[in-house]
């Protein structure tokens, strides 16, 4: 068990660098705990209860820290004024042709329809999200 410890530690620490939030440090530290367990001479099924008590608890410890501060650093934008409002379809909207815009206070988005259903031009809609570059449309009521 001692290099499948070993191993664990590795690997959810490479998982770790290759992605931008923290999502498997708390299994490595829980991996390094149940390493240390081995090596006082544990049982099997004791150095797994280890593993996973230690895994959650430092998950359930600090999560809520690292949420912050891996979430903070999103800066909000005024773009997000255009939802909600009534515009005008410009270009037809299709999202199996990957086709459609509007404009919104004298810009021009490129929008899909919220339910897939085609929109023509010249209908009124209301923008309900952004993804990326294109705004979430539904038919204005």
């Amino acid at each position: 068990m001692l290099f499948f410890w070993i191993a664990a530690i590795v690997v959810f620490i490479i998982i770790e660098a290759a992605t931008a939030n923290l999502v498997t440090v708390w299994f490595a530290v829980g991996s390094a705990a149940a390493l240390l367990a081995e090596r006082l001479g544990a049982a099997i099924w004791l150095q797994a209860l280890v593993f996973i008590a230690v895994s959650v608890g430092v998950l359930l410890t600090l999560r809520p820290f690292t949420k912050k501060f891996v979430n903070g650093s999103r800066h909000p934008t005024n773009a997000d004024r255009v939802l909600g409002t009534v515009c005008p379809v410009t270009e037809d909207i299709d999202n199996i042709v990957g086709s459609g815009a509007v404009n919104v206070d004298g810009k021009s988005w490129t929008a899909r329809s919220r339910d897939g259903m085609p929109i023509e031009k010249g209908a009124l809609v209301r923008p309900l999200a952004i993804e990326g570059v294109k705004l979430i449309v539904e038919r204005a009521q």
